[in-house]
């Protein structure tokens, strides 16, 4: 009987084998990316993403972040069919168009009715005459750090997200008293005067730098009362940001989200122990509370791939709501603006728990840097060398202005 019923019972086990199908394999997404082993909103995005899509896998494609748009450029050369690249320079994406590497994704927008209105139109920046080339992900913009304990000593209310330059420059000055600055500036031409593309008119290649003036007015009039520490003293020093703000005596400071990873680890190790906050940056008379400045990273079809389909539903879950909360889990900025990543981002661990903080995360408007323009690195390279003249004060702004619209305007003759 047992050995019947043995008999019965592995028949039924072969059976039952039989009757179901071999599990299908997973199907693989590539994308080719950088540093892919050591950014955690990568391993987040990953995880995050394979857990919503079972049965899909993404397998990275690491290229050395400094090699990152020769080496991709020359396997898009070579025909290499990775499904997605991720765009590391805005320019990139336009090159790539260019050779007819991009997939065109405006059908695809159409077709699944993709909303993109949390992009606050720094999406414009991947389109060439009007088609999409790609999908932003993320976006660094800035925002105003403040020191809570500074300005709770000084009995000041602390900065706003509806804040003008001139009223920020007036608090710097109250601010600036017993050692304390109320302001601090790197050196670079984007902590001074950048914010002149915040109006989304403007840009830092449209040849005319007029617009400039108002902003080495006011950096030349904060330095001057001593609200901030002299270009010349930064300088010779070589003293970083990061470490002046964290210093303790810097009352506020304007610079890119990024700085919040590091002063929460800055917490955490103790180099610091101060209270801060986040705050829209100021923004000029006429300009939308809550503009900004930034830079993207996003994420194209490569035309050679063989799973376009996928690779759409890949790079919008990437630049969409859920994709953007897996890259705000662990502190990066999305490009993606939304109550719900907002509240992602604030809940990370260290991140200022007031509403101020909380609202600075939703930007009104963010331009780009630099743009997609003809001869931009010459430009960048008159522009800057004009600009560490002004800030030394070899030449006055108005020189200095001078000297870029008449230098630029050579490169076009």
């Amino acid at each position: 009987m047992k050995k019947m019923l043995s008999v019965v019972l592995a028949a039924v086990m072969m059976l039952s084998l039989l009757a179901v199908p071999a599990m299908a394999e997973d199907q693989v997404l590539t994308v080719v990316t950088w540093d892919a082993t050591t950014t955690p909103y990568l391993l987040a995005q990953k995880e995050a993403y394979e857990a919503s899509h079972p049965g899909v896998k993404i397998e990275y494609v690491d290229v050395a972040s400094q090699d990152y748009p020769i080496k991709a450029t020359t396997m898009l050369e070579g025909k290499d069919t990775s499904d997605v690249f991720m765009v590391k320079e805005i320019d990139d994406i336009i090159k790539w168009q260019a050779q007819g590497f991009a997939e065109p994704l405006n059908a695809y927008v159409e077709k699944t009715g993709y909303d993109m209105s949390g992009f606050v139109g720094t999406e414009e920046n991947y389109k060439v005459d009007g088609e999409l080339y790609a999908v932003p992900f993320r976006s660094d913009f800035w925002v105003l750090y403040y020191n809570k304990d500074l300005f709770d000593a000084a009995g000041e209310p602390y900065p706003t997200n509806d804040m003008t330059w001139d009223q920020y420059a007036d608090l710097a000055i109250k601010m600036t008293k017993d050692g304390v600055y109320g302001t601090h500036y790197h050196t670079w031409l984007s902590d001074v005067v950048n914010w002149t593309v915040a109006d989304g008119e403007n840009t830092l290649a449209d040849r005319n730098y007029d617009d400039l003036l108002y902003y080495y007015n006011l950096y030349q009039k904060l330095e001057d009362a001593g609200a901030c520490m002299a270009y010349s003293e930064l300088k010779a020093s070589g003293l970083h940001y990061s470490a002046a703000f964290a210093n303790g005596n810097i009352a506020m400071m304007p610079m890119g989200y990024w700085y919040v990873s590091t002063l929460i680890n800055y917490h955490k190790d103790g180099t610091c122990n101060f209270n801060w906050g986040i705050a829209a940056v100021p923004h000029a008379d006429g300009v939308k509370a809550g503009s900004s400045f930034g830079n993207l990273t996003g994420a194209m079809i490569n035309q050679a791939s063989a799973n376009k389909d996928l690779a759409w539903d890949y790079i919008s879950w990437l630049g969409g709501e859920e994709g953007a909360a897996a890259t705000a889990s662990v502190g990066a900025r999305p490009a993606y603006v939304s109550e719900t990543v907002a509240a992602a981002m604030s809940s990370v661990e260290g991140f200022p728990t007031d509403e101020t903080s909380k609202g600075a995360l939703i930007p009104s408007f963010v331009g780009m840097e630099w743009p997609v323009a003809e001869k931009v690195a010459d430009i960048k390279t008159i522009v800057n060398e004009e600009h560490s003249m002004i800030m030394a004060r070899e030449i006055t702004p108005e020189e200095g202005v001078a000297e870029m619209n008449e230098r630029v305007a050579e490169l076009f003759e």
